[in-house]
């Protein structure tokens, strides 16, 4: 019954954002900066990845987009050289990197990280660690769903950081 997407927040999973483009073709792209700076700490040098986490979080602080794509590409330029791959890797994923700058500052540092739904996923492996398995998929399928609903009695009238403020532009995205 869903018919329509906002925004689409997603981890590296290969082909994610082809298949929501192919069905929600409104909907705009955000990748989760948490998980792209994990990606960049894996790769480079545990004698760097402080300096470079440190330059790479100026991206999100920033108070408009154009002044983080600045900052970015001053990060490709100062890491080109050491992190060639690295910096390519960003490149392709660029335009997916600042979506969130298109938003209201208030909602913004909900935006860029998966950080809300990994937090419902770990309560999901909390809860089902001590079930060790289940008979079936449709057991699985209850759980779960008994989970979500459980998350959502608990969270239902509360408003996350942010989006109370700007409720009424949110919702002129869906009339």
């Amino acid at each position: 019954g869903l018919k329509q997407v906002e925004l689409f927040l997603s981890d590296g999973v290969v082909g994610m954002k082809t298949a929501l483009a192919k069905t929600y073709p409104q909907a705009h792209f955000q990748r989760c900066l948490v998980h792209v700076m994990r990606n960049i700490c894996a790769k480079v040098r545990v004698e760097d990845r402080e300096a470079i986490m440190n330059e790479f979080k100026q991206i999100h602080q920033q108070a408009n987009k154009a002044a983080a794509v600045d900052v970015l590409h001053a990060f490709y330029a100062k890491w080109d050289k050491s992190y060639n791959h690295v910096i390519r890797n960003l490149k392709d994923i660029e335009a997916d990197l600042l979506v969130f700058y298109n938003y209201t500052k208030q909602i913004r540092s909900s935006i860029y990280s998966t950080n809300m739904i990994e937090s419902f996923n770990n309560v999901v492996k909390r809860k089902a660690k001590p079930k060790a398995e289940f008979p079936n998929e449709q057991s699985l399928d209850t759980f779960i769903g008994i989970q979500a609903m459980s998350c959502n009695d608990r969270y239902f009238k509360r408003i996350h950081k942010g989006f109370g403020q700007v409720q009424d532009t949110l919702e002129s995205y869906f009339e």
